[in-house]
């Protein structure tokens, strides 16, 4: 019994030979620090990597938008500019240039199992909030979850997200049309520039909300200003003080669009920043905190690994078997008797 005290107890035995003993694992930084009553340190959400070809999609899809919004402010009047009737269907090619930017991400390694389910359900809760303002003084709520949700996951991510979400809306409320590709490029820039804003990972309580109420106000604004540019060229039958003028010098055409503006979309545009702004500060710091937890718990860019125990390690199964073995082992034995050794 001595002997089998001292065995179990790690000293050698006197017949010379080891006896089975369980062999713990070395335990993990943060059991030890659980363990120690040390405060665990908090895992900060990393956004969605932007990869080259993501940045390059990126790039490429914001120039042809640049240039699709803003080409009849520089056309002349000899150009092909009546024939309008054409210009819808090479703006829709904007759509496979968007959805070339989820492909890029997605063979960035970008977007994982995890981000592409957190995309489908924030692009569903997009589209789920834009019919409640439908028709309402222009009071959109999806604008204050693009942004604080482009706030969270980075630009790379927020564009998707932007663009997904005014898809899937549009297919919710009969809201597909030539215009769609340029909702979707303007609600992908204004998530984009939410992840673009500094202070991601310092800024944080009522400074963070303030930033983010300022920049939804300006963003909010900014897209009912880039919007217009999409049928402002093409409308007929308007005062010549507020319709575009093929030829003329830049400066009057912005003249004629900042009144048109004015005039037409700014009693819209205003109170959807001032919605996004009360949204923001009213329940962004609640919205905020779930948007982090989600992304700790799904861990994105942190891929699964699988290591063989070392030499000093044993797993859960082997320490079980070991066990059950010894204990038979031990039990056939008399009382006193010194283990048989193998043949």
């Amino acid at each position: 019994m001595a002997d089998r005290r001292a065995g179990a107890g790690g000293a050698r035995p006197a017949d010379g030979r080891w006896r089975v003993r369980e062999q713990r694992a070395p335990r993990r930084a943060s059991e030890t620090r659980k363990r120690s009553g040390a405060p665990a340190r908090e895992r900060r959400p990393a956004p969605v990597r932007l990869g080259p070809r993501s940045a390059a999609a990126l790039v490429l899809v914001s120039a042809a938008g640049v240039v699709a919004f803003g080409w009849p402010l520089l056309a002349d009047s000899a150009s092909g500019l009546a024939h309008s009737a054409d210009a819808p269907w090479l703006f829709a090619l904007l759509l496979p240039l968007l959805l070339a930017v989820v492909v890029a991400t997605i063979a960035d390694t970008g977007l994982d199992a995890k981000a592409v389910a957190m995309l489908g359900v924030l692009a569903a809760a997009g589209a789920a909030l834009r019919p409640l303002g439908a028709g309402t003084a222009g009071l959109q709520p999806m604008f204050f979850l693009m942004v604080l949700s482009g706030r969270v996951l980075g630009p790379g991510f927020g564009f998707v997200l932007g663009g997904v979400s005014m898809f899937a809306s549009a297919l919710l409320t009969g809201g597909v049309g030539p215009w769609l590709p340029f909702q979707m490029l303007s609600m992908g820039w204004l998530t984009m520039g939410a992840g673009l804003l500094p202070g991601a990972h310092r800024l944080r309580g009522r400074a963070e909300l303030a930033l983010l109420a300022g920049y939804g106000a300006l963003a909010s604004l900014a897209y009912g200003l880039v919007m217009n540019l999409q049928g402002w060229p093409y409308l007929a039958g308007m005062s010549s003080g507020i319709s575009f003028v093929p030829g003329d010098p830049l400066p009057d055409n912005l003249a004629r669009y900042a009144a048109y503006v004015a005039t037409t979309s700014l009693g819209w545009d205003v109170p959807r920043a001032l919605l996004t702004v009360v949204l923001i500060l009213l329940c962004g710091g609640s919205v905020l905190r779930a948007l982090r937890r989600a992304t700790r718990r799904a861990a994105f860019e942190v891929p699964a690994r699988f290591e063989a125990p070392g030499p000093g390690e044993s797993t859960a199964g082997d320490e079980a078997a070991s066990h059950a073995g010894a204990s038979k082992h031990e039990g056939a034995q008399g009382p006193g008797e010194a283990p048989a050794h193998p043949a």
